[in-house]
């Protein structure tokens, strides 16, 4: 932000997984070069695809292990400043095993099925490593769920009979976890390894070049004088930071660093700051074009293009974020509480004058998404883009002659036109030049670091992400083996025979409770592998039943008790982590609102080929049901709302999200009865 602005937050403590290690001296840039070694190999991967795709996975995989055994102690009371020996040990073991299937790809090929003694050691170990790994990075509770699938493969034969499974041998079910594609080798560790680890360096990237400081300025320029403009500061620059960031969590740690404190030095309390933060924040998973990297696990499991993924998430994000600043205005209104003053808001459209390049990577990037690019392409063209930019802006303003900076925007439109005509290639030297460039022009070293810095974070920020994709590969190979998610599932289709909103509810209590010890990726997986199939049978559309999973296993890090989102932003508002997370639920009631009535009516995600009236309709209905269940909550609308008034409220938004026959008419007329009643009785006094 800008200097004049008062606020200085402090640094928060949470670190969104694990306890990281602070190195310094030789460990530290050896640990520094290896993160950069696993970002210019996925690139690489990304540019010239020279392995096939089991190794490229496997490669990605001894990647992550040897980095985490680096960069995460054993034990959170551990030093935290030294790597001991015994974790360099496991860290050159788990990156020298990810070759095993480099070196004899075509040997494992030909054994499929059939392997050999040193295939069941190699993976055993492999597959041990990726464990400990995750219990380093993620605590105890996702291995200890993978464990208990993989407990089910190896005695699932002496359970009773309506959810036993017929036995496997130990070599089946080894090789099914690490030497196939089918486990943890599998989908989401090859999304990981192409489109995440891509996105997630374009969001790094673009936060080192100054976003996050765009996107606040633009925030607080627009609503920051409104009234409670701090809080609405928060929501609108947590839907930005969500366009390029994909992590609620990440979200939180940075935009909330800025929103939190200024909200409480306007009046909000420390819960509701803290609240108001972790809602906007997890917005960020379900809003386009960077969604959370359950958007691409899901675009590759369903076999449909990222855009069609996007395309449904769009409204459903809009309406999240709507709920989100209405509940801050009421909020406002009824502590009434001012914005900020005129000196303290930057100018908005001077700073998107001074920094509107940096816009450039994020509209290049939608624009390809829905023109038939493939995420891939698409996300390694928003970074090479990102990357000139970065470089060619600094080398432009340390160069005062006006003719450079011509040539700059010329040889940068050049640029991306060869990257998107020929390829890589011309691109890659476009890069190779400004970086040498700066290298000899003074002050260009910071640039370079910056860019260094930035390769270093993606990859660190990487690893969670990964190593939930591997190690919920485990279940994915369980499942795969044994068939075992038709019987979760063929209970669904007897509930639903009877009633499709017990099966939703039923469906989302397990993504409720799931998301109390594991995250969003691996709660996902899960659920929609044995939940999905269902809901699809019982007529749900194939998108939606998938959105719907992944919307409530995105609600899960909102609600209490484990609530990741509520623990980031307590550890910065100082303040309970559970009254964050009840008010923050209280905030993002329609998170848990919207995926029910896309069930209802697929035209709020644009399913079913609806006319362009049925969308209109759904969105102005959802609209009006947000409103008024923000007037319930909240207990404002022109002044507080007495019992009888909340309680129309409510019961007018409820019909409207029902969908039967007739509740729409109910809903509509007890809403107009309502806001006819209250504001004759505010404007009375």
């Amino acid at each position: 932000m800008t200097d004049r602005h008062p606020v200085n937050p402090e640094p928060s403590d949470f670190e969104e997984h694990g306890h990281q290690r602070q190195l310094a001296g030789w460990t530290a840039r050896l640990a520094m070069l290896a993160a950069l070694a696993f970002s210019g190999y996925q690139i690489i991967v990304a540019a010239f695809h020279p392995f096939s795709s089991l190794v490229v996975r496997a490669l990605h995989v001894s990647f992550l292990v040897m980095l985490i055994f680096v960069f995460y102690p054993a034990r959170k009371g551990k030093s935290r400043s030294v790597v001991p020996w015994q974790d360099v040990l496991l860290a050159l073991a788990g990156f020298s095993l990810g070759f095993y299937h480099f070196v004899f790809e075509a040997d494992l090929i030909e054994r499929a099925g059939d392997p050999n003694t040193t295939d069941l050691v190699i993976a055993t170990l492999a597959s041990v490593l990726v464990f400990e790994a995750a219990r380093r990075v993620m605590g105890w509770a996702l291995p200890l769920v993978c464990a208990t699938f993989l407990a089910y493969a190896f005695f699932g034969q002496y359970l009773p009979l309506s959810i036993a499974h017929r036995g496997y041998g130990f070599d089946q079910i080894v090789s099914q976890l690490y030497l196939g594609s089918d486990g943890i080798l599998g989908i989401p560790t090859l999304v990981s390894a192409t489109y995440i680890f891509l996105f997630i360096l374009f969001g790094t990237f673009l936060e080192h070049a100054g976003m996050i400081r765009l996107f606040n300025a633009l925030a607080l320029g627009l609503v920051g004088q409104a009234q409670g403009g701090p809080a609405k500061v928060a929501v609108i620059s947590s839907g930005l930071m969500g366009t390029i960031s994909g992590s609620g969590v990440a979200n939180v740690l940075t935009v909330g660093q800025f929103t939190i404190p200024l909200m409480k030095r306007f009046g909000y309390t420390s819960v509701f700051a803290g609240a108001v933060e972790a809602t906007s924040s997890m917005g960020g998973q379900i809003m386009p074009p960077v969604m959370g990297a359950v958007a691409f696990i899901m675009a590759e499991t369903l076999n449909v293009p990222y855009a069609d993924i996007v395309k449904a998430a769009v409204v459903p994000a809009a309406l999240y974020y709507l709920t989100a600043f209405w509940m801050v205005h009421l909020e406002a209104g009824r502590l009434k509480l001012l914005g900020l003053s005129k000196e303290e808001c930057p100018n908005p459209w001077l700073a998107l004058k001074q920094h509107w390049y940096l816009a450039l990577p994020l509209a290049v990037l939608v624009y390809m998404l829905f023109h038939g690019f493939t995420p891939m392409f698409s996300g390694m063209m928003g970074l090479a883009l990102t990357a000139i930019l970065i470089l060619g802006t600094a080398l432009a303003t340390r160069i005062s002659a006006t003719a450079l900076r011509y040539v700059f925007w010329v040889a940068l439109g050049l640029g991306a036109a060869s990257f998107a005509k020929w390829g890589i290639v011309p691109v890659l030297g476009v890069i190779v030049v400004l970086t040498l460039a700066n290298a000899f022009v003074k002050g260009g070293h910071k640039t370079l670091h910056m860019m260094k810095m930035g390769l270093v974070d993606g990859a660190k920020q990487a690893l969670g992400v990964g190593i939930a994709c591997a190690i919920v590969g485990v279940i994915i190979g369980v499942l795969t083996l044994t068939g075992a998610a038709s019987n979760f599932a063929g209970y669904i289709l007897d509930i639903g025979q009877t009633s499709l909103f017990l099966s939703l509810l039923l469906t989302m209590i397990v993504c409720l409770l799931l998301g109390m010890g594991i995250p969003t990726i691996p709660n996902y997986i899960i659920t929609s592998s044995i939940a999905a199939p269902a809901l699809l049978k019982l007529g749900v559309p194939l998108i939606v039943s998938h959105m719907f999973v992944f919307y409530f296993g995105i609600m899960a890090d909102l609600t209490p008790p484990v609530a990741l989102a509520a623990f980031a932003a307590a550890s910065i508002a100082k303040a309970p982590a559970m009254k964050i997370g009840f008010k923050a639920t209280q905030i993002a009631i329609a998170g848990f609102v919207i995926p029910f009535m896309a069930v209802y009516d697929p035209a709020l995600m644009m399913q079913g080929d609806p006319t362009i009236a049925a969308v209109v309709y759904i969105v102005f209905k959802a609209t009006v049901a947000i409103l008024l269940w923000g007037s319930a909550a909240v207990g404002y609308l022109w002044s507080a709302l007495n019992m009888v008034e909340r309680f129309l409220a409510a019961a007018a938004a409820f019909s409207l999200v029902v969908a039967l026959p007739v509740t729409d008419e109910i809903g509509f007329a007890v809403g107009a009865t309502f806001i006819i009643w209250h504001w004759l009785r505010s404007h009375r006094r």
